[in-house]
């Protein structure tokens, strides 16, 4: 049970896919504005990598394997991710409608999001095993929601803060990432 805790944390706060992967930036610096935003696109991205993590480990061992097919898993990978991020947008459009429109375009880029691509690939590349595979996208999910929201809590501050005009905007957006990341980068030398 301690190894399946290991890889979740390890994932979710030493391998973060936006603070140390730098996967994912674009929704991380456009949906992070508001902390109810933030904390949506979070929800159904970690949606999305979860069951992507589910659908795409028994598609590459039961299918993709015995076919000899592997050299496909980037495109049957996308493929699975869109339809998955298809039944995610029209669930949002009956069941939350606001939170549906305020997404817009973001919430169609999740098909491309690198973030949810990259956790099946390296459930594959790590050799997990299906258990571990899902506990490690879990981890993936639980750390792009955690940083979409610490960054909506940060832009929060910024808003009311006194700052130089040559450094607002997006200057001072990508320096309070870069600090979010160096901060992330501290749980390297806690979880091995």
């Amino acid at each position: 049970m301690s190894e399946l805790l290991k890889i979740f944390l390890k994932s979710m706060l030493v391998d973060n896919v936006i603070l140390i992967q730098y996967l994912a930036l674009c929704p991380f610096m456009g949906m992070t504005s508001d902390t109810g935003k933030a904390s949506g696109m979070g929800i159904a991205t970690s949606f999305v990598i979860l069951l992507a993590v589910v659908v795409t480990y028994p598609l590459y061992y039961c299918v993709m394997v015995p076919l000899h097919l592997e050299f496909l898993q980037t495109l049957f990978f996308i493929l699975v991710i869109a339809a998955l991020v298809q039944l995610v947008e029209f669930y949002l459009k009956k069941s939350a409608p606001a939170l549906y429109s305020a997404m817009g375009v973001y919430l169609a880029l999740i098909t491309t999001n690198c973030a949810v691509l990259a956790t099946t690939l390296n459930c594959i590349s790590k050799g997990y095993n299906y258990v571990e595979s899902i506990v490690y996208g879990a981890g993936c999910a639980a750390g792009f929601l955690l940083s979409m929201v610490v960054m909506s809590g940060v832009r929060d501050r910024i808003a009311v803060a006194p700052v130089p005009a040559f450094i607002k905007g997006k200057p001072l957006l990508f320096i309070a990432a870069g600090l979010l990341s160096l901060s992330f980068l501290g749980f390297s030398g806690l979880i091995k």
